[in-house]
């Protein structure tokens, strides 16, 4: 079997697997489906699809592959796999935040994949001799990093645009307050309640048998309402504390994982700036990708400032987040298709 026919496989392969995965983190939502480990495997095997992919790619080019676009869709696509992967081992979150996890990085990893294998120019997906300007050991240091630290920043902003959608039209710290007193009034009307069952049951026994009954009657009636409303009140609590519940997970783990993604954006940034001083002689020179990938670093720092230092939690450093998505796409696929510098590899300056 040829490299061309063990690419096409791979690729065809990976897509239809994360086309599944998706459709069945969907369904899982919806319905609460009994096998869990589907949605893992799924994701285990387009893994391990697109990881061939690119070896036998770097095999047959026989540089890294990372030198156009089709190359780190790929590899952007391989990455939010593996960072799913890695978070479903190590997170202690609940069974609907991981499931809201793999309806986030799935139908991503799945656009990644299509983007890169159905809407590329075949040329750009043939292997090609590196540009001199890549000939450089800087190559896997720096683009590595780079799509590594999109990655992440990709997937915790998508969670942070998740918390919003599920907080909607509502105020979290309201709800957490009314929550908590509704927690506070509902135990101390069962000490109430506790209190008045002791007192009734004492008065009883020194009354008259008649009485007993008469008053036991009246008290079942009143106990049977006061049961069926505090049951309903503590369906309410459950689900507005499920609601909240997943919300904080969700808003916790976006701000693990842009923790994660900031530090490798400044290390690829940095990188790069030394990789262009020796292949341009300059370590800046605001070239749009530059200027993008700065703005990018901004943004993210604004969003890490105000969590860190302003204790900012919930919706202000979400909304951050949330801009910073598109712009990290701006800066990731925008500047390579439509811009006009150093770092442009896309196929319309290519076509055009």
């Amino acid at each position: 079997m040829s490299y061309f026919q063990l690419e096409n496989f791979f690729s065809n392969f990976s897509f239809l697997i994360l086309f599944v995965s998706m459709i069945y983190y969907w369904i899982n939502i919806a319905f609460n489906l009994k096998n869990k480990n589907l949605g893992t495997v799924g994701m285990i095997l387009a893994n391990f699809s697109i990881f061939t992919l690119l070896i036998l790619r770097w095999k047959e080019s026989g540089h890294f592959p990372l030198s156009n676009l089709y190359e780190s869709f790929l590899f952007l696509s391989w990455n939010l796999t593996l960072i799913h992967l890695i978070l479903e081992k190590i997170t202690l979150f609940s069974n609907k935040s991981e499931k809201f996890l793999g309806a986030i990085t799935s139908p991503t990893a799945l656009f990644t994949n299509a983007f890169a294998t159905f809407s590329l120019p075949e040329d750009m997906r043939s292997p090609s001799p590196l540009v001199p300007a890549l000939q450089s050991n800087w190559l896997m240091m720096h683009v590595t990093v780079m799509i590594l630290s999109y990655s992440a920043l990709i997937c915790g902003s998508l969670l942070s645009i998740a918390y919003l959608i599920i907080t909607f039209n509502n105020n979290n710290s309201k709800e957490k307050v009314l929550y908590a007193s509704n927690n506070i009034i509902s135990q101390s009307d069962i000490g109430k309640e506790q209190n008045l069952i002791s007192n009734e049951v004492l008065n009883n026994s020194l009354s008259s048998s008649s009485s007993i009954s008469t008053n036991s009657n009246v008290y079942s009636l009143n106990f049977s309402n006061n049961l069926y409303t505090t049951n309903l009140n503590n369906n309410n609590k459950n689900v507005v504390s499920k609601k909240i519940k997943l919300a904080d997970d969700l808003d916790n783990l976006s701000y693990r994982i842009l923790g994660v993604g900031f530090p490798l954006l400044t290390i690829g940034i940095l990188s790069g700036a030394v990789w262009a001083n020796e292949a341009w002689g300059s370590y800046w020179s605001w070239d749009p990708k530059e200027t993008w990938a700065l703005l990018t670093w901004l943004v993210f720092a604004i969003y890490l400032h105000t969590r860190i230092t302003k204790g900012w939690q919930g919706k202000k450093p979400a909304i951050i987040a949330s801009l910073g998505f598109f712009i990290v796409w701006i800066c990731f696929l925008g500047v390579n298709l439509f811009g006009e510098g150093l770092h442009s590899y896309g196929f319309i300056k290519m076509n055009g």
